[in-house]
């Protein structure tokens, strides 16, 4: 998959940038005998196999601790395959925080993912975030800084922890790079200074915005397909106009990015922006044609808080400042997605689920 870059020159990716790559670490089971000679290869017996004759495990040479091995007296049809790994740990996602970074880690540590210094806890558990990490609440980079954190934490307990490409994070990084560059916003000259600060940017996150953290936003995947979910940001079918395939669609993303042309993220900015795709009549039909294109059996997706999904307010301006109440995920177009927005811009609910999700 080809990989893209933040603004400037590629820089060598590592497990604390790059937090979806990074395997889990492997541990030694226990301690190696050590040979009384060393160098030695222990025959299986005096006397040559008869014609015909399978070896038993009992009959494999044995390697001691020191030894070098001389791979030509060994036949590598008699070394053990590798065993299986154990079976991944439980599926968690995390909906839209922007910038609420005392109401998520509370969330994490109401499910066990983190404890009570904020560190992982949930050792081989899977966690996914679905992106918008800055914008209106109060430290989006403090957020951007915890998930970078956690992804290396996870990795070295055997599990992991992963974000895709929310609109926001589109628009700071559009913000940071473009500035006040006049974009073709298909309705009259535009910036992406202007529609950050409209759009919830914070003074105090640019000012504390750091190359790393750019590099990790432009690296973000934009879907993902887990046991069975695809994952999204975005509730709109826009995702099928950057590739036929998960991996197409991530690279494509990526590739725009990494151009850094102001007027093609600007595009893919408003596209990612879209919304209520599957809210209303012909929605399940358009979950299924992003579901026929990449796989899966349910989106699952942030963007768009459930309040506006469920009808009971139409936008984030003048509405009541007690919010909505979101008890949890909601389930809509005929039960093939999973909205994770609870909210919490709205004095709402930040939402941690596990998945799968059975309501």
């Amino acid at each position: 998959m080809t990989q893209g870059a933040g603004q400037g020159p590629e820089t060598e990716r590592t497990a604390t940038l790059r937090d979806f790559r990074v395997p889990a670490y492997v541990h030694e089971t226990g301690p190696y005998d050590h040979s009384t000679h060393p160098g030695d290869v222990v025959p299986p017996h005096e006397h040559a196999y008869p014609e015909g004759y399978t070896p038993t495990e009992r009959d494999l040479p044995v390697i001691h601790r020191g030894d070098t091995l001389d791979t030509a007296a060994v036949d590598p049809a008699l070394v053990p395959a590798p065993q299986p790994d154990t079976l991944p740990g439980p599926l968690y996602v995390v909906g839209d925080v922007h910038g609420y970074l005392d109401e998520l880690t509370a969330a994490l540590q109401e499910k066990g993912l983190i404890d009570a210094d904020g560190n992982w806890s949930a050792g081989t558990a899977r966690l996914w975030f679905l992106g918008d990490f800055t914008d209106r609440g109060p430290d989006g980079i403090g957020v951007i800084d915890l998930v970078m954190r956690l992804s290396a934490e996870a990795a070295a307990a055997g599990g992991y922890c992963k974000a895709l490409m929310g609109n926001h994070e589109l628009l700071l990084l559009g913000a940071k790079r473009f500035g006040d560059t006049p974009v073709n916003s298909g309705a009259g000259t535009a910036t992406f200074q202007a529609a950050w600060l409209l759009n919830g940017g914070q003074k105090t996150d640019m000012d504390r915005l750091q190359d790393h953290h750019l590099q990790w936003m432009a690296r973000l995947d934009a879907m993902e397909s887990v046991d069975g979910h695809l994952l999204v940001h975005s509730d709109t079918t826009a995702y099928l106009d950057y590739g036929d395939s998960i991996e197409a669609v991530n690279d494509t993303v990526r590739e725009t990015i990494t151009r850094n042309d102001a007027d093609e993220v600007w595009d893919l900015f408003r596209k990612f922006t879209k919304r209520f795709s599957f809210r209303d009549e012909g929605g399940a039909d358009a979950v299924r044609s992003l579901l026929d294109m990449y796989g899966g059996t349910r989106i699952v997706h942030g963007h768009s808080p459930i309040p506006y999904l469920l009808g009971e307010v139409g936008s984030e301006d003048g509405e009541d400042p007690a919010g909505p109440l979101v008890e949890g995920p909601h389930l809509y177009a005929d039960g093939l997605a999973i909205a994770m927005d609870g909210g919490v811009t709205m004095a709402g609910k930040l939402l941690v689920q596990q998945l799968p999700l059975d309501i």
